[in-house]
């Protein structure tokens, strides 16, 4: 799998995650039909939108994108259906070309940031375990937490 795979399947993936919540939210607050959909397609979204930030973080290191370019992929996590947008953005600016520049072999790792995704890339079943422990860690948190409370 190479950086423009891993970014552009989660990137589709939070899109369609997207549009599951929104069509509940129509469902509950616009027809009043059921609020089934809302609780699936949160959870989800709320999965898969942690994944995005973790693969947006993997590939912008990989990839050198500016601190600027960086944030920007993680925001865009944040309004719907613009990580499709950004994606397309990155393509037509050639930031997904190339392959994993620390995987064994390659490039030597500079520093912390580097040495980790080295580790995760000479190593991918153990880090795709750990990722998923992480993700699932965090992902259970903010349920316990709960939504945030209504203002007003």
């Amino acid at each position: 799998m190479t950086p423009r795979t891993l970014f552009r399947s989660v990137a589709v993936a939070e899109a369609v995650t997207w549009a599951l919540l929104l069509a509940g939210m129509y469902l509950k607050y616009v027809a009043g039909t059921t609020d089934a959909l809302v609780s699936v397609g949160g959870a989800l979204h709320g999965f898969v939108f942690l994944a995005y930030l973790v693969s947006t973080s993997f590939v912008w290191v990989n990839q050198r994108w500016s601190a600027g370019t960086g944030a920007l992929g993680l925001l865009a996590g944040v309004v719907p259906f613009a990580t499709v947008l950004f994606d397309w953005q990155l393509e037509r600016r050639g930031k997904l070309d190339g392959g994993w520049r620390l995987a064994s072999g390659k490039e030597h790792p500079a520093g912390a940031v580097e040495n980790l995704q080295a580790w995760v890339l000479r190593n991918p079943l153990p880090a795709v375990l750990v990722a998923i422990i992480g993700v699932s860690v965090v992902f259970a948190a903010l349920l316990i937490a709960g939504p945030p409370v209504p203002v007003g």
